[in-house]
């Protein structure tokens, strides 16, 4: 009797365990475990993090065979504009790759099933892709900054990394990783396709912003919108001269910019994964 009266009550226990939510931090430990397993990933991460550096270097040692001799910071060098420009596409595009690689394996109709909240599992990809990118862009930064200064400090021209003017390029180049993949996650939602989804990452990330001057208003407008733009204009160290034909953006405005593209990106890709078939 004993037996038989234990047995429905472990059955209504597995049947309520069966069907309780997933706890929003397993969804992130579970997209953290699918993100590790891709086999690209390290090499990618470790790639790209030396193509900046090596960049850093590379600048730095032009700029001081060409014979000039900086007085002060200068942050195109520790903050190499191709590296920063290979760095946009890659994270863009491994953004986008979390998503796109379970759609074309049909995975994500699997991970849809066992958890019914998608937004909930576009938000754990997120804050996974958001943690990553943010130590490599950060990794990134400061290991560019350092080998520059390196080789500034054989010519006398270094500058500590506690100088005024290192901070705010520092942190704009740090965050730009995590910026891009985050919007290549929200456009792989959207699109669904990994041709699509690299080709409108690389074309509206890079591309789109060459359209656009600033020479006049309405222009520099729109340009000071795209997440490249903003980061240029926070890695410069000088201030735009008022006497200049030219428009330029604000810092503050930069700054926004860099929060509202991930953010757009990613509430248009909850809201959207929410109400549309797979």
């Amino acid at each position: 009797m004993t037996a038989l009266a234990s047995a429905p009550a472990m059955t209504t226990s597995a049947a309520s365990l069966a069907e309780s939510p997933a706890r929003f931090l397993d969804l992130v430990a579970t997209e953290w475990i699918k993100t590790r397993s891709l086999r690209s990933t390290p090499w990618v991460l470790a790639f790209i993090t030396l193509f900046v550096i090596g960049s850093a270097a590379v600048a730095t040692l032009s700029d001081k065979a060409a014979g000039s001799e900086p007085t002060s910071f200068l942050a195109y060098d520790s903050f190499s504009s191709p590296g920063y420009m290979t760095l946009i596409l890659v994270a863009g595009s491994m953004g986008a790759l979390n998503v796109v690689s379970e759609y074309g394996s049909g995975l994500i109709r699997t991970t849809f099933a066992a958890v019914p909240d998608r937004g909930a599992i576009v938000l754990a990809k997120a804050v996974v892709t958001a943690l990553l990118w943010t130590a490599v862009g950060t990794a990134a930064a400061t290991g560019s900054f350092l080998v520059s200064q390196a080789v500034l400090h054989g010519h006398g021209a270094a500058v500590p990394i506690t100088h005024p003017d290192v901070l705010r390029p520092l942190a704009a180049s740090a965050l730009l990783a995590p910026v891009c993949a985050l919007t290549g996650l929200g456009l792989a939602v959207l699109l669904r396709h990994a041709a699509a989804t690299m080709l409108t990452s690389a074309f509206t990330l890079l591309m789109l912003p060459t359209m656009f001057s600033e020479s006049n208003r309405w222009s520099a407008d729109i340009k000071h919108t795209m997440v490249s733009a903003a980061w240029t204009r926070l890695v410069h160290t000088w201030e735009p001269d008022p006497a200049s034909l030219g428009y330029s953006a604000t810092l503050p405005g930069c700054w926004i910019v860099f929060v509202l593209w991930p953010l757009l990106a990613i509430t248009v890709a909850v809201v959207v994964v929410r109400h549309r078939d797979v």
